[in-house]
């Protein structure tokens, strides 16, 4: 079973009222990087706070969870939200491309395959969660749930690599981290004039 764990950070108002934990700052560093007419598949989304961020940039959202209560969240929201277990049933997206992948605090190997195959041409993968050494500051402390040294760009580093970080975080908690942006390596002359093309 993987782990979904919210970092504390300052709320926001959520699609249907509720109060939603901010977006990361990873995630919104590289939410620039991203068109606003884009698709965009937030997993393992929770309260949907960056599913909120990229709808509310005009991206055409699908947020997956395995709690169904989360759907509250896109209330009067454009987000599409598909409840399913990520770790015990079948991928539930089929065949769909997308040209942006959201992960963070969440962890479960297997999924690594169905997140390449995923990813469009051109696509970016933003990816953040917990790393080896983080049970010195709270959890999660299973190994299991802990990225290893290294570990996604081992795993995703044959894409070009964007930017890439691994070790300690100070805000908004003390906590072990790694972080990946990636893009689906394609001709430099498909890819569309944007600074975040690199």
């Amino acid at each position: 079973m993987g782990t979904h764990l919210p970092l504390d950070t300052p709320d926001y108002q959520g699609g249907g009222g509720a109060r939603v934990v901010a977006p990361s700052p990873w995630v919104e560093r590289w939410a620039a990087c991203v068109a606003s007419s884009d698709r965009v598949l937030d997993l393992a989304c929770g309260g949907g706070r960056h599913a909120l961020l990229f709808a509310a940039r005009g991206c055409k959202v699908t947020a997956v969870d395995r709690d169904p209560t989360f759907v509250e969240a896109f209330a009067n929201t454009s987000v599409r939200f598909v409840a399913a277990d990520l770790e015990n049933s079948a991928w539930p997206l089929s065949d769909a491309r997308y040209d942006a992948i959201v992960v963070t605090q969440y962890l479960h190997r297997p999924l690594f395959p169905m997140m390449r195959s995923a990813l469009a041409e051109g696509g970016l993968l933003i990816y953040e969660t917990f790393a080896a050494g983080n049970a010195a500051f709270g959890r999660p402390t299973n190994p299991d749930f802990l990225l290893n040294p290294r570990e996604l760009l081992d795993e995703f580093g044959d894409m070009r690599v964007i930017a890439f970080e691994d070790g300690f975080t100070a805000q908004p908690k003390p906590a072990m981290v790694q972080r990946i942006v990636v893009r689906n390596t394609v001709p430099r002359s498909v890819l569309p004039s944007h600074p975040c093309t690199l």
